[in-house]
């Protein structure tokens, strides 16, 4: 977004000025993340995590190229050579626990973000692509990470594997052929676990471009705000450097404390004790589980227990589990309210926090239990309930719902008042110029 009174960059001696003819990365970068980037002044705490994904992903590629030089893509040697990578290569347990956590610690993050996200409706114009090119990228963490859970090759790795791709074989007619091609064969063997290699090491170099997009797309309608009110003059911003760039880094220095505290004093604490053992065929683990992080997407698939008129069960869960992510891609045409924040909603709040939080949160528990009457019968009533909200619930709270009176401008917000309110009404109810 191009702002008048935004400071420019001007180049200080040769060589800058040379850089700024030839190559104006130093000009790219001053306009990205320096004081030639203004942003809205009321950006709360929940505005960091954008910046922790980002830091996440670099600790991800990093530490992951690291093990990539140790580790075998061998069935016959996988868990052997990532036993030698925890007991024999210098600081090899640093970058495996480093890894392992920082996947966890990834998906927190970015969990946080969508999340602000959904109860900020930073999805609303004139963001829209901002949020699809989010939901992409989180649709490509979630294949790098299951397809870094298999690289172990331990016991939850190898009934993992063959449980997820177990499901496109419920698709008709080419759902068997699709999960042979996956595999490489009928069952996860060598052909998988080398192509499981290949691609975890390629998709987060993928996700790091459209992560470029993604802030490329931020950067034309600029950052959104706790208010959803959008800029409307000078004092309304503050330069991202130094001000948010030293939030970021308060942020960042909390989030290494925690993140440290995993890694050095309970790195396992996130991970499953069966893939410890090595990866047998012949023993199927007790409870077949994915890491956490999916768990709330694997209740909604294990929800499904019962055919559905001549759509086996199987393909049901499948389909819904797919479609629990898919549908974040019509919030923008779902949620027709003019108001963006969740702070001037007071029906859209109170459905946010004790409708979907807590159904995310009791099928994120029934997707880590074991199955019984109890956790299928609770996946089945929140399955419903998470779809309702989506596909009934918002569009009709966006419709029907009464906001609260919005502030003039950010600097009203934050402030109390602003002068330049006296140059018209102030609104009492929110309208789509205003929000």
């Amino acid at each position: 977004m191009s702002f008048p009174w935004a400071q420019q960059y001007e180049p200080k001696n040769g060589l800058t000025k040379f850089l700024d003819e030839k190559l104006p990365l130093p000009r790219l970068v001053y306009n990205a993340v320096g004081a030639g980037y203004p942003v809205p002044r009321n950006l709360s705490y929940f505005w960091n995590f954008g910046v922790l994904a980002g830091f996440c992903l670099v600790l991800q590629i990093v530490t992951g190229v690291v093990l990539a030089m140790h580790y075998a893509p061998n069935t016959l040697v996988a868990f052997d050579s990532t036993e030698h990578i925890m007991r024999n290569v210098n600081w090899g347990w640093l970058m495996r626990y480093a890894h392992a956590n920082g996947a966890s610690a990834f998906f927190v993050v970015v969990y946080i973000h969508i999340f602000r996200g959904l109860y900020y409706s930073s999805y609303k114009a004139p963001r829209e692509m901002i949020w699809l090119l989010g939901v992409v990228i989180f649709l490509l963490m979630m294949a790098t990470a299951f397809m870094g859970y298999v690289l172990p090759w331990g016991q939850m790795s190898y009934w993992g594997a063959k449980v997820i791709t177990g499901l496109f074989g419920a698709i008709p007619l080419v759902g068997e052929g699709i999960q042979n091609w996956l595999l490489g064969g009928f069952a996860p063997d060598n052909a998988a676990l080398n192509r499981f290699f290949s691609l975890h090491f390629l998709l987060p170099f993928v996700i790091a471009g459209v992560v470029i997009l993604h802030i490329w797309a931020l950067h034309i309608p600029g950052s959104s705000n706790p208010t959803g009110v959008e800029v409307k003059k000078e004092s309304d911003t503050l330069p991202f450097h130094p001000y948010y760039t030293a939030k970021d880094g308060f942020g960042l220095g909390v989030f290494l404390i925690i993140y440290f505290a995993f890694v050095f004093f309970m790195p396992n604490a996130l991970g499953h004790p069966d893939n410890y053992i090595p990866a047998n065929p012949l023993s199927t683990p007790a409870n077949i589980v994915p890491e956490w992080y999916f768990w709330p997407f694997y209740a909604i698939l294990r929800a499904f227990t019962a055919d559905f008129f001549f759509v086996p069960a199987k393909l049901m869960g499948v389909l819904a589990m797919f479609a629990s992510i898919l549908v974040w891609f019509f919030l923008p045409w779902l949620d027709k309210s003019p108001v963006r924040s969740g702070h001037y909603r007071p029906l859209f709040r109170k459905f946010f926090w004790f409708g979907l939080i807590p159904a995310i949160v009791v099928l994120g528990y029934c997707g880590g239990a074991h199955l019984s009457t109890t956790t299928i019968l609770l996946s089945q009533i929140f399955t419903a309930y998470y779809f309702l909200h989506f596909l009934v619930i918002l569009p009709i709270i966006s419709l029907i719902e009464r906001p609260e009176p919005m502030p003039y401008s950010i600097t009203e917000a934050v402030l109390g008042h602003d002068p330049d309110s006296k140059l018209g009404p102030k609104p009492t109810t929110a309208s789509p110029a205003k929000a």
